[in-house]
Formats: structure tokens, sequence, C-alpha cells
């Protein structure tokens, strides 16, 4: 059997010429083509109704077409050949050799096979290249249809519907190494350090010696950002015992009073959003993941959390618009030589972690400066297409770059208008959501109307300039991918939208093996070739499965979490709907209030139903001298 399928592979690479090949692999649902890809290693697109109007799309650039034929199930016959001869006909297709395979194991032992090779599949096109071979199997009791998985799910729901047991601990455990492999050479090698260099095998903080390198100084603070940023794995992981350490390490020796300069957007997501979630595992009194609470412990990473984000609040000091300079110095401020211009999603995507905070501690000042960002960005958006730009100037509130899409600058703006909504269930968050959905949809969105049928290409979303809608490039990015998931989440449930999206991406990374930074679509090739790490395309696939396997442990508990963008774990929780701090009704004065350092009066306006409120908030504001909340 090992010699015919070997002389099979040779037989292919022969036909062209290759060392290697790309073969894509179509055909109704159930006609076999998981026992196929068993045989020969083969793209397999898939087969039930929804897929196949993408088959046109990820059959181009392919060394060969194979189209699976079960040829004991007579009922689909007809409909097989419909599709098969649609599908090469189609122009961009012409010149892709055709092969036509019959499956004939799946049938009873005393049922008799009519035909072996029927005269449809000899379909005249491309000149005669369309070629046909035959699988044929021994039937016996062991091997057949409905035996072929020891619970008798059919095909497709065995593949796709759940995990066995047996695969699910296989691949738990791979997710355990990889995971380990990184954190146990982190702290081998580069703690205290803020990320390890694995070519140099050695810690990595800011780049004191060029200041101006801010893809590094960006991230990069001198606070163990590795070490806060994965506390919370360690609880998802069950290793209670390496998360208490980790904690007891962070509470030790971690210090936000560096002379460093970041990025307020990424120390919100990396080290504010894994204090707030390490700190709520800690203390939650539901214990979903089991006992993890540390003896002794008295809020530590809560207070250092309100420590780093009195830190951030100069951004949003002098600023006319009231989006926040895009980088402070932990120590000084916003530095003398700072630029104005920030992108949408680092303006617009504080929220979560800032409005937890707030409601941790009885502070609005944090939610009200993040969420007043928000808005201010939301006023700039343009009257035509409902857009908004992707980068903007904090004075003036002109967009400097006019590029709408869905990718780097823009991606989590939107995510965190749904993410907000769902958390704090405040209704204009979900308001403003909606009609940006709207907005994409009408003038991002490329392709037929239907995702699963129709003619024309399947949906793809472009970038735009955001006044008239027009095409500005040609490629997309990695980024992207985190679309598929938000859409899964959409209210009105837009689920055949995030299938059909979440398949194009899926399609790039099956062809190379990871997402290229950047892919020219029209070019269908990348335009930036690295892929660093990014868990955009993980996280949407993660949604999609949660939601069609049943036996997901998600679906059976009472404990609802969503994802940070970060990745961190928040609860899902009706006390972070209802605001700790009380508002004073007073007669008005509308100047706007002014961001003034942590241990001192706050006055907030905020309108609403036409009164003016004010919020007396410096008595629960923590001093950075670090004395209490």
């Amino acid at each position: 059997m090992l010699a015919l399928i070997n002389r099979l592979l040779d037989w292919f690479k022969s036909l062209f010429w290759k060392e290697e090949m790309e073969l894509t692999l179509v055909g109704l649902q159930y006609s076999g083509k998981t026992t196929f890809v068993n045989v020969i290693a083969i793209w397999d697109i898939g087969g039930q109704p929804r897929f196949r109007s993408m088959w046109e799309r990820y059959c181009r650039g392919v060394n060969a077409i194979v189209y699976m034929v079960d040829a004991a199930d007579r009922e689909k016959i007809e409909a097989s050949r419909n599709e098969l001869h649609n599908l090469l006909d189609k122009p961009q297709l012409q010149g892709i050799p055709n092969f036509h395979s019959q499956k004939v194991d799946l049938y009873g032992e005393n049922e008799k096979v009519a035909f072996e090779n029927p005269s449809w599949l000899n379909h005249n096109l491309q000149n005669g290249d369309s070629k046909t071979w035959s699988k044929n199997v021994k039937h016996t009791s062991k091997n057949s249809y409905l035996n072929y998985f020891e619970d008798g799910k059919d095909e497709y729901a065995q593949k796709y519907n759940s995990f066995p047991d047996n695969l699910k601990v296989k691949m738990k455990d791979m997710a355990k190494e990889m995971f380990y492999f990184g954190y146990d050479n982190y702290m081998k090698y580069a703690f205290p350090e803020d990320e390890l260099n694995p070519i140099d095998c050695e810690g990595r903080g800011p780049d004191v010696l060029n200041p101006s390198n801010i893809n590094i100084n960006d991230v990069l603070g001198n606070y163990s950002l590795t070490l806060i940023d994965i506390l919370d794995t360690l609880v998802v992981m069950g290793n209670v015992s390496e998360f208490h350490k980790a904690v007891k390490l962070v509470i030790e020796t971690v210090s936000f009073d560096k002379d460093s300069t970041v990025q307020v957007f990424e120390a919100n997501i990396r080290i504010l959003g894994g204090l707030i979630s390490a700190h709520i595992l800690l203390t939650d009194s539901k214990q979903p993941f089991g006992n993890v609470g540390l003896q002794d412990y008295d809020n530590e990473l809560l207070h250092l959390a309100h420590d780093l984000a009195v830190r951030l609040l100069p951004a949003f000091e002098n600023t006319s618009t009231g989006i926040p300079y895009p980088r402070v110095n932990l120590k000084r401020g916003v530095p003398p030589d700072s630029i104005n211009e920030t992108c949408t999603a680092g303006a617009g995507s504080l929220l979560v972690e800032f409005g937890i905070l707030s409601r941790l501690v009885g502070d609005s000042t944090f939610e009200w400066v993040a969420r007043r960002a928000v808005k201010a960005l939301w006023k700039l958006r343009s009257n035509e297409t409902g857009l908004l730009g992707n980068v903007v100037n904090i004075q003036t509130g002109q967009w400097v770059s006019k590029q709408s899409g869905l990718g780097a600058g823009m991606d989590s703006f939107y995510e965190y208008l749904l993410k907000s909504y769902i958390l704090f269930g405040d209704k204009e968050d979900h308001k403003m959501f909606n009609a940006a959905y709207e907005s994409i949809q009408s003038h991002l969105r490329r392709g037929r109307e239907a995702c699963n049928e129709g003619e024309g290409d399947p949906p793809l979303y472009v970038n735009v300039n955001m006044f008239n809608g027009q095409i500005m490039n040609t490629w997309i990015d990695s980024l992207q991918a985190f679309f598929p998931g938000l859409q899964l989440q959409v209210l009105s449930g837009d689920v055949e939208n995030a299938i059909c999206l979440h398949a194009f991406y899926y399609a790039i990374w099956k062809r190379f093996g990871a997402l290229p930074e950047r892919y020219n679509w029209q070019l269908q090739a990348p335009d930036v070739l690295f892929y660093p790490l990014r868990p955009e395309l993980v996280e949407s696939t993660y949604l999609l499965y949660q939601l069609f396997d049943e036996d997901n442990p998600l679906h059976k508990s009472e404990n609802k979490y969503i994802f940070t963008t970060e990745g961190h774990v928040v609860p899902i929780d009706k006390r972070f709907r209802e605001k700790v701090w009380k508002d004073e009704v007073v007669v008005a004065n509308t100047e706007k209030p002014e961001v003034r350092p942590a241990n001192t009066s706050i006055n907030v306006y905020s309108l609403e139903k036409g009164i003016l409120q004010w919020c007396h908030l410096g008595a629960v504001m923590k001093s950075r001298n670090g004395t209490g909340l």
C-alpha cells in the first residue's frame, strides 16, 4: 500500500516537473474528501454548501484541482456534475489541470457499484487536460462509512464540530509545551528585562542609545513586561504555584518610577491589562479557575495598575480635541518634542482597561478620559461615508492619513466599541459600533452581495479613502484577521460573513504557513513577508470554534469572559455595569475639565439629559508615592 501511495505521489510530481505541488481538493459535502486527505497531503476546501461559492477564489494559482466524487451516493451525482462543470467553466481557472477522483468504498457489503467511470466526468474542457482515477478500497465492516469514526458521527461533524477527547489532550499539551518553552527561557535568560531576545538569548529593554527606535521603545519600558503580560496565562494553564511565584516577583521588583518613554496604547493593553486581569483572578470570589487566591495579597497589583494609569494621564492634558498624545514619559509626562499625531486605534482603544480600573478603584477619571477620546474621534468621522481615518492631529482634529480599513491603526477601535458595550452596558457604545459596522459593510466590503451564493468574488474588506470610499491600495494586513471574530460577536449574529472572511485568511495561512504582514489581494502575493506571531487569526478561529463546539466548557460554565485586544481574560461581570462613584448634580459651569495630577481634586463635567453633572474625584485617587487607594 505504501509503495502504491509513493508511486501516486511520484506520478503527480512528474506531470508538472516539480518537486512540490499545491493541490486543491473540492467536492460536495460527504464526498469522501477527508479520507483522501488522509492518503495524500492536500488542501481540502470543504464541501458544505456555504463553501462551494468560494471554490473559484481558492482554486486560483494552484497546480491542480482534484474533484472528489462519492460514487456510492447516487442522489448527489447530478449535483456533483453541475458543481464540477460550473467550477471548470470559470475563465480564471482555465489552464489548471483537473483530476476527478471517485471514492467507492462508502457503501455496504451487499451493495453493488453500478458504475466505475461515469461518462459525465469526462467533461471536455481545457483541451483534454481533465483526467480521472478511481480510489477503490475493499470494504469490510471495520472501515464502513458509519463506523469510520468511533462515535458514529458523520465526516463533517467529526472534523469541524468538535475534537475527540484524545486529540484535545494532545493539542492542549502542545500548547502548554510551546508556552513553557517561551516562559521558562524568559525567566532563565531575560528576567527582569522586558523580553527575551531569541537571537542573542539575553534580556532586552528600552533602546536607551536610540530614543527614536520606537519599534522597541514604544513597548519596552523597563518594567518586566513579559512577566506581567503572562500572569493570567499561568492561571489559564492551571499552574497556580507558578502564578503565585510570578505575582510575588511583580510585587517585589516592578516599579513604574522609570525614565522610560512608552506608547500609551501599548502600556495600556500589555501592562495595565495584565495587572488588572491578574488582580481580578486573584480576588474573584467565584474562583472559576480553581482556588488561585494568594494568602496575604493586599491588592498590590491593583495599586500598581493605578500607579501606571496615573502616569499615563498626562497624555490627555493640553490636547485641544481630547484625543491623547501617543507617548508619555513615566516620570516626566509628555516629552517636549512629542508629535501631535496619533492613530485611531492607539487613541480609541483604552476604554476597556481604563473603564475596568475606574470601577475597581471607584474613580471615574480613567474611564472619563478614555471615553472622551473615543467620542472625539467619533465626531471626526466623514459625514458622507461615516468612516474614520487612520491618523489624526490631536490639536487640529485634521486627518493626517485618510485611509480607512480594518487593519493596523484602526482595528482595535472597532473591537473596543463592542467589547466596552459588552462589559459596561453603555448603549452609546453599542450605537456607535452598529453605525461603524454599517459604514464598513457599505464602503469597505467588496465582492458579491451574499457571502455564499451568487456571481462574483467572495467578499473582501479593502482600504479606502474615508471621504469617498474609493480604494486606496490593493493590500490587506494580518491585523484584519480579528474581524471575523468580531463579526461573530455582533448581536445580530453575522455568522455567515464571519465564516466566509475567516476562510479567506485561513486560505492565506494554509498557503504560506503563516499570515504575511501584508498581502496583495490583486497580485495574490505577499507585499510584506514577515510574520510577527500575531494572534488575531487565532482568536477569530477560537471564537468560531466555540460557536460550533457544543461540548466547549464555556457553553456549560456560568462564568463568561472576553479577551482584551492583548488577549488578557476579563470576566463579564455585573459589577462592571455599575458605577461605584456618586454623581452630584450642580448648577453649571460649562468649561471643559482639566486633567490634574493624581493627588488633587478633579471636576469632571458630563452632559446627560441636559443636566450638567459634577464629580468630586480626588478623594479616592492614589498618590504617586504609593500610599493606598
